[in-house]
């Protein structure tokens, strides 16, 4: 078990309640399969947008069109480059906790939010494991029009974990004692 999700999660348990695993995400700058579509479109955007802006700034354009064009270029760089920072920010502060009873999710970059997902009454569960035995276990119903890309779905989820078959067993056994 990973010490300070323990530690992040240790006051977030009822009485009497033990965590059986608790783990955090991948840390970094991770790319996903959407990624394939987002980072040419992103560059395409991002490099207009900056073209755009350096034309109307060399051509001597009325403040508005310098002013108008500043929204795109930020956006432009969230695409690129701010999307993998905030992504890797929010995982940074991630902990994940599994007990007899339920699963505990902490996480927030500004604030923290804890959810609690009842093993017992879970009714879809879905491992998703790379060859190096990290993966991602999707719990609960799952927005199929967002799901083709990765990370982009509306499951609840332990993503990126280490020994991911481990846990999603463990889920599955607490499950069968039911």
């Amino acid at each position: 078990m990973t010490k300070n999700a323990q530690s992040e999660l240790r006051g977030h348990l009822d009485k009497d309640e033990i965590l059986l695993w608790s783990g955090t995400p991948k840390i970094g700058i991770v790319f996903r399969k959407s990624d394939i579509l987002v980072i040419p479109f992103s560059l395409l955007w991002c490099g207009f947008a900056i073209f755009w802006l350096s034309m109307v700034i060399s051509s001597g354009a009325p403040i508005f069109f310098i002013l108008w064009g500043i929204p795109f270029v930020i956006a432009g760089l969230m695409f690129v480059f701010g999307r993998f920072i905030i992504d890797a920010k929010q995982r940074q502060n991630t902990f994940y906790g599994l007990t007899e009873n339920r699963i505990l999710i902490k996480s927030g970059i500004f604030t923290k939010n804890i959810k609690s997902v009842n093993i017992r009454t879970l009714s879809d569960i879905e491992l998703s494991e790379k060859g190096d035995g990290t993966g991602t276990i999707s719990i609960g119903p799952k927005n199929s029009f967002n799901t083709w890309g990765g990370g982009m779905n509306s499951s609840t989820q332990l993503e990126l974990i280490k020994n991911s078959k481990y846990v999603y067993n463990q889920i599955i056994e607490i499950q069968n004692k039911k």
